[in-house]
Parts: C-alpha cells; sequence; structure tokens
C-alpha cells in the first residue's frame, strides 16, 4: 500500500466521526430557521483537511441522496485508479486498401468511451483521415458502440424532460454529448434559426416569426415539434424582447445522433461516401489505420466537477469496468468502485447508480465524503481535484454566487428536493478545511444561504 494511503488512513482514524457531535454553528443555525429548512434534514460537517478533531459534526452517519456531489467519488476513484494522465483512445480503421484517394471498403470508428469527443474534436478526427489520403469512400463509415453495454435509456424517465442535456445517455461512441445547439436571433419581423452541429438528414425551420409578448417561457412559446426528428418544426413564436437567445437541445434520435453527426461532418471536411453511416463493428484482430486520443482524465474531470456535466461523469464510470473488466457496464463499474471504496477507506462504500448523482438511488453520507476528501487532501492527487471543483463566485457552478468569493473549492449538487456541497474552504493562516452539507427536503434549496454562512464561519476558524 503506497505511503500516502497508510497516511490518509492514520488521519481518518481520528476524523470526524471520532469525537462527539458538534453544534452547528448559530450563524448557520440562524439562516436554516429563516429559511425554514428543519436541522434534520440537512447533514453537516467540517473537519481539518489533513485530519483531526471535526469542528461541526451533524448527522453525519445520516444515509442522504447527494445529488452531483457523488462526482467526486467517481471522479477521484478514476483519478486513483487510471491515473490523471489517463486518455481514451478511439481507433480508427481502413478496412480496405487506398488507392488514389479512394479507400475501396469502409471507414470504421470504434469508440471506447471518450466523454470529449465533441463536433471540434470529431472535425480533427475526420480531418486526420483525410490527411491519410482519403476523400472517398466507397463502402460505409461504420461505427462501433460495442465497448459499453447497456440498458435502453429513456431520457424522460427521471423528471419527464427528455430535451434537457442532462438526460443524454452514455454512449461508447459519444459524439458531442448527443447535443444541438440552436440560436434564435431577432430579425425584422421573424427571428433567425441557427442549428449546429450540422446532422445529416435534419432540417431546422430557417425562422420562426417575432410576437410581441414579453420574454417568458420562450422556449414553450416555440411549440417545437420533433415527432419526426428529420424534420424539426416551431409552430410557435419568439418575443422580440428576448434579444438573441441559445437553446442546447439534447436530439430526440439520440441512438441514430453519432451517424447524423458523422455524415454531416465527413461532408464538410471535403470527403465523399457512396454508402451509408451505419452501426457494426471492427475487424476482429486488424490493426487500426491510426487512434484519436482525448484530453487527459485531469482536464476531463475539470470540465464534469465544474459544470456538473453528467453524461461526461458517467462516461467515466463506464470507463472504470471497461478498463478493468474489458466491458463497461453500470453494475461491473458499481463493483469496481465499491471494491476500490473498501480498500481505500474500509467499511460500507456510497450506494452509486450510474456515478453521475442523476439518481434517486445514490446514497452517501457527510462521513463518507470528508473521508474522501481528507484522503485526497494528502495524496499527490490533490492538485488535480481540486483544481476540478468549482471556486466560489468565480467559476463552473458557484460562478453566480457574490459572497465569500475564493474563500473554498466545493462541488455542487442539486435536484428536486435535494442541494449541497462538499470540498474545501481556505482559512487563516493557510489552513483548509474539508466542509460537507447538504439537504433532502421539499425547501432543500434553503440550505445555500446556510452554505455561505458555513464557508464563513469555517474560513475564521483559528
Amino acid at each position: 500500500m503506497p505511503r500516502w494511503i497508510r497516511l490518509a488512513l492514520c488521519l481518518l482514524a481520528w476524523a470526524p466521526g471520532a469525537v462527539l457531535a458538534q453544534a452547528l454553528p448559530a450563524a448557520v443555525e440562524a439562516v436554516l430557521a429563516e429559511q425554514g429548512l428543519p436541522r434534520d434534514a440537512v447533514v453537516m460537517l467540517v473537519a481539518p483537511a489533513e485530519g483531526g478533531t471535526a469542528r461541526v459534526a451533524h448527522r453525519v452517519d445520516t444515509p442522504v441522496n447527494p445529488a452531483s456531489v457523488i462526482k467526486l467519488a467517481t471522479t477521484y476513484a478514476a483519478l486513483d485508479l487510471l491515473g490523471p494522465t489517463f486518455a481514451w483512445t478511439t481507433p480508427v480503421y481502413f478496412d480496405g486498401p487506398v488507392r488514389m484517394g479512394v479507400l475501396q471498403g469502409n471507414l470504421v470508428i470504434k469508440g471506447q468511451g471518450d466523454p470529449k469527443l465533441v463536433s471540434e474534436r470529431l472535425w480533427l478526427l475526420l480531418q486526420r483521415v483525410r490527411g491519410m489520403g482519403v476523400h472517398t469512400i466507397t463502402g460505409d463509415i461504420v461505427l462501433d458502440r460495442s465497448a459499453f453495454t447497456l440498458p435502453p435509456h429513456d431520457p424522460a424517465a427521471f423528471d419527464g424532460l427528455p430535451l434537457r442535456p442532462y438526460n443524454a445517455g452514455a454512449d461508447a461512441l459519444l459524439v458531442n454529448f448527443k447535443t444541438v445547439t440552436v440560436t434564435l436571433t431577432p430579425d425584422g419581423t421573424r427571428a433567425q434559426v441557427r442549428a449546429e452541429p450540422a446532422l445529416a438528414g435534419v432540417q431546422w425551420p430557417a425562422s420562426v416569426p417575432l410576437s410581441a409578448e414579453p420574454c417568458g417561457d420562450w422556449i414553450t412559446g416555440l411549440a417545437a415539434d420533433f415527432s419526426n426528428p428529420g424534420n424539426v418544426r416551431f409552430a410557435g413564436s419568439f418575443p422580440r424582447a428576448c434579444g438573441e437567445q441559445v437553446w442546447q437541445v439534447a436530439f430526440p434520435d439520440a441512438a441514430g445522433y453519432a451517424a447524423r453527426s458523422v455524415g454531416a461532418m465527413w461532408r464538410e471536411v471535403g470527403g465523399h461516401l457512396r454508402g451509408e453511416v451505419r452501426d457494426g463493428s471492427a475487424p476482429a484482430g486488424a490493426k487500426p489505420a491510426f487512434e484519436f486520443s482525448s484530453p487527459p482524465l485531469a482536464e476531463v474531470i475539470r470540465d464534469i466537477n465544474k459544470f456538473s456535466n453528467n453524461v461526461m461523469a458517467q462516461q467515466v464510470f463506464l470507463t472504470l469496468s471497461l478498463q478493468q473488466r474489458g466491458t463497461g457496464s453500470l453494475e461491473g463499474s458499481r463493483e469496481v468502485l465499491r471494491n476500490w471504496w473498501r480498500e481505500r477507506f474500509g467499511g460500507e462504500p456510497p450506494v452509486t447508480e450510474n456515478g453521475s448523482g442523476l439518481s434517486r438511488n445514490e446514497v452517501v453520507t457527510a462521513r463518507q465524503l470528508a473521508q474522501l476528501l481528507q484522503a485526497a487532501w494528502v495524496s499527490p492527487l490533490m492538485p488535480d481535484l481540486v483544481a476540478s471543483l468549482p471556486a466560489l463566485g468565480l467559476d463552473g457552478t458557484l460562478r453566480r454566487q457574490r459572497q465569500n468569493v475564493g474563500l473554498a473549492h466545493l462541488k455542487t449538487g442539486s435536484l428536486n428536493e435535494v442541494s449541497g456541497v462538499a470540498g474545501y474552504v481556505h482559512g487563516v493562516q493557510g489552513r483548509r478545511y474539508v466542509l460537507v452539507a447538504i439537504a433532502n427536503h421539499r425547501r432543500a434549496s434553503g440550505i445555500r444561504p446556510a452554505v455561505q454562512a458555513l464557508v464563513e464561519w469555517t474560513a475564521r476558524q483559528p
């Protein structure tokens, strides 16, 4: 066992729970009362990051739904098991000879879970194909998505909002998060519509009528009709008062998104295709023409934690079992994370479902989160994890906070009736504290001002 892990376990042996529960600060109690949030609806813990007596320990062993705070477990486990420099590779095969710029066969792209194969990087991948002398493909473009074994995904199952990007499902060949950016720009009597990226076989309305209505729920006002994903319609109007607006849409034809995106991008880079873009398998035993690499894991988890990207977190979660067992599956990754937790911390691990927090079944305690944060603080991986957390009042999901700017790096989590944070507070004289605060209650959002009070109190600790 590495020395830093032994040190972490020694620190944790006398960390939060080794002392009697410490009362909530008076300022925090006052805010909770003001917000109508009962004390027995929240868990809170403050303790030195390097270990030691807890300053606050309120209901630290009570299981709660953490929402996106659970991404701390997913991302730290990935850093530990895969390493911060780990990168996903997407092998590309030429299934046939290339003669005079013509690939006489299929182009095969094998997805292996890259969470960041966004449009710009797909363009680079296909430009690499063009740079290897291919301008025409006589066969098909074949997409191999077999690296993940997943149940059917219903984007409406969680909250009935299938067009929200956070409901997009994981995919071994995840292209651009299966999302389209629709920009509406008022111009004369109509709003011009621009949809990016282009998707093969999909037509969007060129414009939509403007209205004199106030800028309220303008998305509903568009009356978008996706019943035929190849021919999107807007039956409503767009308020002139809104000015230019951007709508991030999880494309309804999720299963066909990658094929539509690759087909359109191949034309954009100047390629010609005589066949079609379809799902299939990479040639067995063949050597790829090249492998396209992702950014390193340390960079990927910054996007995941700062912006709470659910589908990227699920990609990382599934990669745990893909790398250890050869196939990415939800149950396989749950088992990998459970085994990792028991080896690192002992005791029962948190309950995970998909590793993103988009779940009503994921459960953790404040003590468990503090254990993870304290172990991370004394590990060589500390800079990578801390750098991935939103900085209070500066960036990510905490950018709009106006109090205590810069005093903390905290992972946020929010669902209906769930709200919380966990991370590090920067105290006087360079001291650092772990802080956990989560509410499960119909008025859970009331914990946010209480967190502000708790951060301020923690930062003043001698």
